[in-house]
């Protein structure tokens, strides 16, 4: 029992997590280059698009991305991460439904995963936030 408690504080002082490694990918995955499913990074909404969009510009601000280009009538934003560009696409499917695709411009998926996923998480915690018109005072 006491080996078993010096185990445990040894690998507590060590930094080794104790959740389940299918419970949630490890930050080692999420920043490690490697071969990217096509459908990790499509997902759908149910948002307008022109919301999804507003989302994906503030997204890709607060993920501290580099932003290239905005194409609001078309819908799409051309941004850098990690040195390789991104073309974040939104797609209408109906009035309250759209699609939010994010792809390399290289159509290498050889890239890091947590670019996509920390693009959709913004939007999957932020998505209910109305959206304001700012007007001058």
């Amino acid at each position: 029992m006491e080996r078993n408690l010096i185990v445990l504080f040894i690998l507590f002082v060590l930094g080794v997590p104790f959740v389940k490694a299918d419970e949630q990918p490890s930050m080692t995955a999420l920043v490690t280059p490697q071969n990217v499913d096509f459908k990790i990074c499509t997902r759908s909404y149910i948002l307008p698009a022109e919301k999804l969009f507003y989302m994906a510009v503030a997204s890709a601000k607060e993920n501290k991305f580099t932003v290239d280009e905005i194409q609001s009538k078309t819908g799409y934003i051309l941004f850098t991460a990690a040195g390789k560009q991104y073309l974040a696409s939104v797609v209408k499917i109906d009035d309250t439904k759209s699609m939010l695709k994010i792809t390399p411009t290289n159509n290498n998926y050889f890239f890091a995963p947590g670019i996509v996923l920390n693009f959709f998480r913004y939007i999957d915690l932020n998505g209910a936030t109305p959206l304001v018109t700012l007007t001058k005072s």
